[in-house]
């Protein structure tokens, strides 16, 4: 029988009706060349799935490296002597990022120049960035300057002044992403270091065009320069870039049993990442989405921290067609730019480990409202998933909506009863919002090989899930890679990826898979007291003649919430210390998550016989090559 709160009332909405949410010189130049689309990995036409066959992933993967290896060996060459290690990316991005721009204004660079001729003294600016947004073919911007990176190469004795008024061109939203790389001070010094010629001049053989280069795989050669560049500069461990192959995983698990309520015209969706990154999680929700409909219309809406990481999500917007303005700037947790709006679907990969004292003193005192975000509780400064956590859970539609972040194992056990930790896990399980819980395998990042797992999490459960998590085992899933990508060694085909969501949505109890009420995860946590005594064994009283705790042989124990306090006392306790009672105004009620307990794995231990064969054999073997040798 179908729930009839099990789907999600979506309603249907045409698309034009849904508002808009806001928020110094080197030698004589040579000719302009033609992209090399080989120094580039190739230039064959990008947006190969990864549901593809593993000959096509592993072809798409090797131009991605290619084209990343090649971007890297130009900062290498070039910038070595004249910039610090650590300063690479902030000279080389900007560039990257102006070679894609540049790249789709081409077609009509002619036209918006004739235009801007003719009408730049007759119009104010609103009026004339109107006329040229008109010229550029449905693009979101454009640049009114003479100049494109071909045409600067023909004038190196000016290169610096010309770089400038090529800048200077781009319209106002283009100019806004590039502020956040600083270029001006970055181009002074390679001109400084006879650097900026060269610069321009290796950028106009790389092709970086949306046609032959997607959106999808322009991400994953931003992430992995990305990933580079932050080896170098020993940037914080907690921003971890996540693979494709585990965000096309979270999206098909928030979609797998909710497909349905996708189908049809007129159907449109918000995604939301807190910490968006590039906006690489964001883009592959799209498209899986699309995948089911390719009608319904996908909004995407990103908040960033990261200058960089920021300009490049807001580029691509602009470059896809994407609305650049739903990127936005800031920390979520303390400059929430989204405040008051509300998502179908959310995404993310927060940093792992990372501290919120710089912002703790905004956080604690929205934690004070009782209709704040952080009102359920703090975790403790070092770490502050379980914040961003709460933040997106705060933006859930009434009407249901569905989220999946990746965790270390830290927000599934971290935290003492009556502490931050577990009362926003007893605040998320009581309120029946924990849906799944999956493991990922190990050495599936590319910056850390910690365990990761990704939480589900929605307002809406299905009726056959409604008060129970399912926890499913997919750590034993993956395939290895033919070579490392930094700490990254396995990952997982979308075989493989089919069969995770497969165990999630099978819903049923096996090696791999455990479904529990929610109030399993929760327990008491009882004071047990013990008298103090006099050296002759007497117990010491208090005026009401109740027995004086003695501190040093206090302890507690943790009674499962279904379990009655007393019985489990007079069952555990009382017949191994008989003096001992529950101080029961102590009590603290606490949750957490041991998923690897509910997933352990008896190993038979050798025997000492085993052993012992093992040790004869290796001496054996050992003397008879010592023989060998004195022998020869």
């Amino acid at each position: 029988m179908s729930d009839p709160q099990s789907s999600f009332d979506f309603s249907v909405v045409p698309a034009s009706e849904v508002p808009r949410r806001t928020g110094g010189a080197g030698s004589a130049p040579e000719p302009p060349r033609q992209p090399l689309a080989g120094a580039a990995g190739g230039a064959e036409a990008a947006g190969t799935s990864p549901s593809a066959d593993p000959r096509a992933e592993r072809a798409q993967a090797a131009t991605t490296q290619g084209r990343a290896q090649f971007i890297w060996q130009v900062a290498d060459d070039l910038l070595r002597g004249a910039f610090k290690a650590h300063e690479y990316g902030d000279v080389t991005l900007p560039f990257v990022v102006l070679r894609r721009l540049d790249l789709v204004l081409k077609a009509k660079k002619d036209d918006v120049l004739a235009a801007y001729e003719r009408f730049r003294g007759e119009l104010d600016e609103d009026q004339l960035e109107e006329v040229m947004l008109g010229q550029t073919g449905g693009t979101a911007f454009f640049n009114v300057s003479r100049f494109d990176l071909e045409r600067l190469t023909s004038d190196a004795d000016n290169i610096e002044a010309n770089v400038q008024a090529y800048l200077d061109g781009f319209s106002s939203n283009v100019r806004e992403i590039l502020g956040h790389y600083r270029l001006g001070p970055i181009v002074e010094k390679l001109a400084r270091e006879n650097l900026l010629f060269l610069m321009v001049d290796k950028f106009t053989e790389v092709d970086l065009h949306p046609d032959r280069v997607s959106n999808h795989e322009m991400g994953l050669v931003f992430e992995e320069l990305l990933r580079r560049f932050a080896e170098m500069s020993n940037e914080t461990a907690g921003e971890h870039y996540t693979p494709r192959e585990v965000i096309r995983l979270m999206v098909r698990l928030l979609l797998a049993e909710h497909t349905g309520d996708l189908g049809g015209e007129g159907v449109v969706r918000s995604v939301f990442d807190p910490a968006c990154g590039t906006g690489g999680m964001l883009m592959l929700a799209k498209e899986e989405i699309e995948a089911v409909n390719p009608d319904a219309d996908v909004l995407l809406f990103g908040q960033e921290i990261n200058d960089q990481s920021y300009a490049i999500a807001k580029s691509d917007f602009l470059v896809t067609g994407e609305d650049p303005d739903r990127i936005r700037l800031g920390s979520s947790l303390s400059r929430d730019r989204f405040g008051g709006e509300r998502f179908d679907f959310m995404l993310s990969n927060p940093p792992f480990g990372v501290s919120w004292k710089k912002e703790r003193a905004f956080i604690e005192e929205e934690a004070q409202s009782p209709h704040g975000r952080f009102s359920a509780g703090t975790p403790r400064v070092s770490d502050g998933a379980l914040l961003f956590l709460q933040h997106m859970l705060s933006k859930m539609e009434a009407r249901g909506s569905r989220l999946a972040v990746v965790f270390n194992g830290s927000p599934l056990f971290t935290g003492d009863a009556g502490g931050g930790e577990s009362e926003i896990r007893r605040w998320i399980l009581e309120n029946d919002w924990l849906e799944a819980i999956v493991a990922l395998p190990t050495e599936m990042f590319y910056n850390t090989g910690i365990a990761t797992y990704v939480w589900v999490l929605t307002n809406r459960k299905p009726e056959r899930r409604r008060g129970k998590v399912q926890l499913v085992d997919a750590s034993g899933i993956s395939t290895k890679m033919r070579k490392s990508l930094g700490n990254k060694r396995n990952y997982l085909t979308d075989a493989q990826i089919e069969e995770v969501v497969g165990l999630y949505t099978a819903f049923e109890e096996g090696e791999r898979v455990r479904v529990f009420p929610n109030e399993h995860f929760g327990y008491t946590k009882v004071r047990v007291e013990r008298p103090q005594r006099t050296p002759a064994g007497k117990v010491k009283r208090k005026r009401d003649g109740s027995p004086k705790p003695d501190t040093k042989l206090r302890d507690y124990e943790r009674v499962p919430l279904a379990e009655d306090v007393g019985a489990y006392f007079e069952r555990e306790v009382a017949p191994h210390v008989p003096d001992a009672w529950m101080d029961r105004d102590a009590d603290r009620v606490g949750y957490e998550i041991n998923f690897t307990r509910y997933f352990y794995r008896y190993e038979r231990l050798r025997s000492v016989e085993e052993i012992t064969a093992e040790i004869l054999a290796l001496d054996a073997e050992t003397e008879g090559m010592l023989h060998e040798v004195l022998a020869a």
